[in-house]
């Protein structure tokens, strides 16, 4: 029962300090608005995610799309994730310090900072840790059932994020290593990864009908950002991550090779090293890792508990655990958006520092990436209302965006009944070309603006410039609203051109 106390008070602690990590000032980030519009375009997969997120978004419109359920499930994610690092010491024999210690280096981690945000990750993050926990199970107690309930999980997890396939390449030679081998002799195993096989192919049928635009999306990723990632950086964002917490996963390590009470559980320390291995090989981004760590921490603690548990070494237990709260105090007023803009100009060199002002475009900026893209969404969402008041046929009226974010951002914040489309991620699917549109309201980013009156005007009897977006802090700054008025032609000819023309082939 006391035990039980502590892990609700761990879980309750994650949720106030992740709703106290945002300052009021930002808006939603980016990518949040474009998974929060797929809830009203349910399907088996799109450009940009497979499907899980949507039937997400769908519940948060549900429960009212109010920006407390937003941030809600990324938190409920990171309070299972801990969960289930508890549930791993338990099942490895460990007693309170351990548990505790463990909770604690999953909630003081960079889990506050990915927990954030809405998006794929957190679950992600979760399926991760909850498959390894299984693992664990399964290599203790050689169960069948766990090999189930891994399919299960391995699915949802792959119908979340793809990133998921990376857990299994890591982990399947490492058991080849290891007396666990016969796994891959057992009819169960068979049977579970059929019963996954049939809960993905969905996804796998929508990907397949739809030209594979995962193959596309990863082409584009490699072409404008994976290419500005250095191996060097990858490898030290690694030790950044559960900076508090890096000893707890050294012991892991150390435990896993020479500790005889984990000679069941030895293809973990091979899981990690040809996960890693395949991650940099493919030069990923470094939070794709983050899976990773949470359940490495359950195999530290239950050693550290061991290693603590006689003599004076007792009382380097409250240290232990002491460790991953300080190195968090730091880092909370310096990690996350939890503090204006100015703020981190006004600290810039230690943002610097530390790398975060460091973008995927391989340059630093004013302020880190994250939180660029949280800025400006609002404003340019009200500033598109009252230009759209200004016309006299307002349902017959296009908004056309150059990228998800700013239709996203707009669908979500207009008290207009608006539906903004772009031909960028799975917008370029969402175009109503049911009825013939009289106005156009054109989002321009600024680096393309200059010539677009001359080029789209020319297809109206009205055009002007209306506003543009004003905060020298968002990733948007300066980015253009233009409106056309009274359309000379019917425009969904060339809409449905231009949608064939950049749809992937």
């Amino acid at each position: 029962m006391k035990n039980t106390i502590i892990l609700i008070a761990f879980i309750l602690a994650k949720f106030f300090i992740q709703y106290s990590l945002i300052d009021s000032g930002y808006d939603l980030h980016r990518d949040e608005y474009l998974h929060l519009d797929q809830a009203h375009h349910l399907a088996w997969g799109y450009t940009s995610v497979p499907p899980f997120t949507s039937w997400v978004s769908s519940l948060i419109y549900f429960l009212g799309n109010s920006i407390f359920w937003i941030k809600f499930f990324p938190a409920l994610f990171g309070a299972l994730t801990m969960f289930f690092v508890w549930q791993a010491i338990k099942t490895l024999n460990g007693s309170l310090f351990a548990l505790i210690l463990g909770a604690t280096s999953v909630l003081f981690s960079v889990l506050l900072r990915l927990n954030t945000l809405y998006q794929p990750n957190t679950f992600d993050v979760l399926s991760w840790t909850a498959f390894y926990y299984v693992v664990i199970e399964y290599f203790k107690n050689d169960n069948p059932k766990w090999l189930y309930l891994g399919a299960i999980i391995f699915a949802l997890g792959f119908l979340n994020k793809y990133n998921i396939i990376f857990l299994t390449a890591g982990l399947f030679p490492a058991i080849l290593l290891t007396q666990h081998r016969t796994i891959f002799l057992k009819k169960h195993f068979y049977i579970a990864a059929f019963i996954g096989l049939l809960l993905i192919l969905p996804n796998l049928i929508w990907q397949y009908v739809n030209g594979f635009p995962v193959i596309h999306h990863m082409r584009e990723l490699a072409e404008t950002q994976l290419v500005n990632v250095k191996r060097l950086d990858f490898f030290k964002s690694q030790l950044m991550f559960f900076i508090g917490s890096f000893f707890v996963i050294a012991c892991s390590l150390f435990a896993l090779v020479f500790y005889k009470q984990f000679i069941k559980q030895r293809a973990f320390f091979w899981s990690m090293i040809f996960t890693l291995a395949i991650f940099s090989f493919l030069n990923a981004k470094d939070y794709y890792a983050i899976g990773i760590y949470p359940i490495y921490l359950s195999f530290g603690a239950v050693f550290l508990e061991n290693v603590l548990s006689k003599g004076w070494k007792r009382y380097l237990q409250p240290v232990a655990i002491l460790i991953p709260i300080l190195f968090f105090i730091p880092m909370y007023n310096l990690a996350f958006p939890n503090k204006t803009p100015e703020y981190m100009v006004k600290n810039q060199q230690w943002y610097r520092n530390t790398g975060q002002l460091r973008w995927e475009d391989g340059r630093d900026h004013k302020i880190p990436q994250d939180y660029a893209d949280m800025l400006g969404w609002s404003e340019l969402a009200r500033k598109v209302d009252s230009a759209c008041a200004t016309l006299a046929q307002p349902n017959h009226t296009l908004v056309l965006c150059d990228n998800y974010g700013q239709a996203g951002a707009i669908n979500y914040y207009t008290n207009n009944r608006l539906r903004a489309v772009s031909f960028n991620s799975d917008y370029i699917n969402w175009f109503d070309l049911s009825m013939p549109y009289h106005n156009l309201i054109r989002i321009k980013e600024y680096e393309e603006a200059d010539k677009e009156i001359a080029e789209t005007g020319q297809y109206f009897t009205k055009s002007n410039l209306a506003d543009s977006i004003a905060n020298s802090f968002a990733r948007e700054f300066r980015t253009k609203i233009y409106v056309f008025k009274g359309a000379k032609i019917d425009i969904r000819k060339r809409l449905i051109k231009e949608i064939a023309e950049r749809k992937p082939q």
